[in-house]
């Protein structure tokens, strides 16, 4: 009598997410970091995050072009090519089997030898992970719009010092100012600069709609895609957009405010510190910008299609 019993599916053991660890695919819970590592010690490293939402990566090529430029100007050589890069990034959701997913890239000095210092000669590593898909603001906040306050006691480290065009794990002002949003009841803090501009929070950047023109700042901030996304946007819906100083004062007066990221996308903004922004609902401006945003992950002039076989 023939055997008609069917294979046993075995658990995925990337399910919770895989990494990419010194050439090796790893469950997310079994990756770590050489504890030496300057990236862990001394933050000196460069990173970037893709998404990958209904299964396609969303402007991964943007993403990776942003990433060899910042390792670029922070004197950084990847120990591999862009295209290397791009295929395990795409090899760890394939593994995780993910649908949406949140695909963070490192590049980091590397780990010194004994008593060595001199950063040159320290040869680059490169960390690669796939977990499920981050939200900066949860969907159901999203829904109604998220609660933000203008921290008073905290400001953006000087683009002299870090450059905030290159993505980097100096969070030390963004904690501060998280804890300061919450000490009044709000979700996440905007940091101002030393000069009272606004320019972003941790990990998204911000926009406001005064006297009919969309401003989002051009100093001290990453100039992250889902800010370049939302840009061409609003000029293709002819709203007029301007990329410039913008003065803590007109956060006050706006009647939109939204925040973009690629952890959370177009998120808007309900509340600025404890009052209402515009009616305190999601504005028509800030709809528009964030339906067209996401129908945008599946048009494949901006997308990239995983095959999970």
């Amino acid at each position: 009598m023939a055997n008609s019993a069917q294979p046993i599916a075995l658990p995925n053991p990337f399910a919770a997410g895989c990494a990419w660890i010194d050439g090796k695919y790893v469950p997310i819970g079994e990756a770590s970091v050489p504890i030496l590592d300057t990236g862990f010690v001394r933050s000196d490293l460069t990173y970037d995050v893709a998404s990958v939402w209904e299964g396609r990566f969303f402007r991964l090529d943007d993403h990776l072009e942003r990433f060899f430029t910042g390792c670029e100007r922070l004197r950084l050589i990847p120990p591999l090519t862009k295209a290397e890069i791009r295929s395990i990034m795409v090899e760890t959701v394939s593994r995780s089997g993910l649908r949406e997913a949140y695909v963070e890239v490192i590049v980091t000095r590397g780990v010194p030898g004994p008593g060595q210092r001199d950063p040159r000669l320290y040869q680059p590593r490169l960390y690669v992970y796939a977990i499920p898909y981050v939200w900066i603001v949860k969907p159901e906040l999203q829904a109604r719009g998220t609660d933000v306050f203008v921290t008073q006691n905290t400001h953006r480290i000087p683009s002299s010092s870090v450059d905030p065009t290159v993505k980097n794990f100096h969070w030390g002002d963004f904690i501060r100012g998280m804890f300061e949003a919450y000490d009044r009841d709000a979700w996440v803090p905007i940091l101002p600069d030393q000069n009272g501009m606004v320019t972003e929070g941790p990990g998204f950047n911000v926009f406001a709609m005064v006297d009919d023109v969309l401003y989002t700042p051009v100093r001290g901030v990453l100039e992250g895609i889902t800010r370049r996304t939302a840009i061409e946007i609003a000029k293709d819906l002819g709203i007029k957009v301007a990329v410039g100083e913008v003065p803590v004062e007109d956060l006050y007066r706006s009647t939109e405010i939204f925040l973009t990221s690629t952890a959370g996308g177009v998120m808007p903004v309900a509340t600025l510190d404890g009052k209402p922004v515009g009616n305190g609902n999601p504005g028509p401006v800030t709809t528009k910008i964030r339906d067209r945003y996401w129908e945008l992950h599946s048009d494949p002039n901006y997308s990239h299609e995983v095959d999970y076989t």
